[in-house]
C-alpha cells in the first residue's frame, strides 16, 4: 500500500509540478526512506501513522544528516502527506505540524574577480595550446598513426576550456550545462536556451571567450569524441560530450572544475561556487538585480539577493584592507 501511494504522489508531482527526474528520485527516496522506517515500527497503513511517528523518524535521521539534508527530507515527507490527505488517502495529515529545521543562512563561497581571471586566463592558455597540437598534427603524417588516446586527450582540452567558459559565461547549473544540445546555441545573438528547474526555458548570453572557446570544441573537439561512440544513440545532439561519445555526465563536469581550479592556482571550487561567482561579479559589475535572476533561473529574488550579502562582504574587506581608518 506505502509502495502504491508514492508511486502515485509521484505520477502527480511530475504531472502538476514538471519536476527533474532528479527532484523526483530525490523525492522518491526521502519520503521512501521514511515509509521504509515507519513500516518498521509496525504501521500497516497510512492512516494509522501519527505525528509522533514522524517526529520519531526526524529524532532518528537528524543523528547522522546535516540539517541542509533534514530540511530537504522534512519538505519532501511533508509534501506526500499533504497531497495523502487532499486525496483522501488519509483523513487528517499527519505531517502539517512538522517544523523544517532551520538552515544557516551561509553566504555562498566565490572567488574573486581577480581569482577568475586567473582561472579563465589559464583556461584559455590550456584551450589554444590543445588547438595548436591539433592543427600540428592535421599537417604531419604523424597525424596519421596518431593513437585514438592522444585524439582524444586534446579533444578533452577543448572541451573542458569551453565547459569552464560556459558556466562561468551564463552562470548555468550543472545539470543545465549538460542538457544542452547543439541546436539550443544561437550564434548569431551570442545566447544559449537554457532548460532550468521544472523544465522551465530561459535564454541567456554569453561572451566573445566562451564563443571562441565553444567554436574551437566544436570544430576541432567534437567530432573526436563523437567517433568515439558505439551504437546510436546517447550523444547524437548534445553539445558536450563524455570520452565515449555520450551526452557528458555531471560528475565528470564537476571534475573539470575541480581540476581546473587546482591547476590555476585558486580555491578549490565546483561548478556551484563558479555559478555564484558569476552571479556575484555581475552584480558588483553594475548589473541589475532582476536581470541576474533572471540570467539565473531564479524563481525568488530573494534567492538571487544572497549575491548581494555577498557582495557587501566584499566591499568591507576591500574597505578594511584599503581606508585608512578601517
Amino acid at each position: 500500500m506505502f509502495d502504491d501511494a508514492l508511486d502515485d504522489f509521484l505520477a502527480y508531482l511530475k504531472a502538476n509540478r514538471g519536476l527533474s527526474e532528479n527532484t523526483l528520485k530525490a523525492y522518491r527516496i526521502d519520503v521512501g526512506e521514511c515509509l521504509h522506517m515507519l513500516r518498521l515500527r509496525g504501521a500497516a497503513a497510512l492512516a494509522e501513522i501519527t505525528t509522533d511517528d514522524l517526529r520519531l523518524w526526524m529524532a532518528r535521521e537528524s543523528r547522522t544528516h546535516a540539517r541542509s539534508s533534514m530540511a530537504r527530507k522534512v519538505v519532501a515527507v511533508r509534501g506526500f502527506f499533504a497531497w495523502a490527505h487532499a486525496h483522501g488517502r488519509i483523513p487528517a495529515d499527519p505531517a502539517a505540524v512538522l517544523l523544517t529545521p532551520k538552515i544557516p543562512d551561509t553566504l555562498p563561497a566565490v572567488l574573486t574577480e581577480a581569482q577568475a581571471r586567473q582561472l579563465m586566463d589559464d583556461t584559455d592558455e590550456c584551450a589554444a595550446e590543445a588547438v595548436t597540437q591539433a592543427k600540428d598534427a592535421a599537417r604531419t603524417d604523424a597525424y596519421a598513426t596518431a593513437t585514438q588516446a592522444d585524439r582524444t586527450a586534446e579533444a578533452v582540452g577543448l572541451r573542458d576550456a569551453a565547459i569552464m567558459e560556459m558556466l562561468y559565461a551564463t552562470g548555468m547549473r550543472v545539470a543545465e550545462l549538460v542538457g544542452l544540445d547543439d541546436l539550443d546555441v544561437d550564434w548569431s545573438n551570442r545566447t544559449v536556451k537554457v532548460t532550468g528547474k521544472g523544465s522551465k526555458q530561459r535564454v541567456v548570453p554569453f561572451g566573445e571567450p566562451a564563443m571562441r572557446a565553444l567554436r574551437s570544441w566544436l570544430d576541432d573537439g567534437r567530432p573526436t569524441l563523437a567517433a568515439n561512440r558505439r551504437g546510436r544513440g546517447g550523444g547524437d545532439r548534445a553539445l558536450f560530450l563524455g570520452v565515449r561519445g555520450r551526452r557528458i555526465d555531471q560528475r565528470v563536469v564537476r571534475g573539470v572544475v575541480h581540476e581546473r581550479a587546482q591547476e590555476a592556482g585558486v580555491p578549490d571550487i565546483g561548478p556551484h561556487a563558479l555559478r555564484h561567482s558569476a552571479a556575484t561579479h555581475l552584480l558588483d559589475g553594475g548589473a541589475d538585480l532582476r536581470e541576474v535572476q533572471e540570467m539565473l533561473g531564479h524563481s525568488s529574488l530573494k534567492t538571487t539577493q544572497r549575491y548581494t550579502h555577498v557582495s557587501i562582504e566584499q566591499l568591507k574587506s576591500r574597505y578594511a584592507q584599503a581606508f585608512p581608518r578601517a
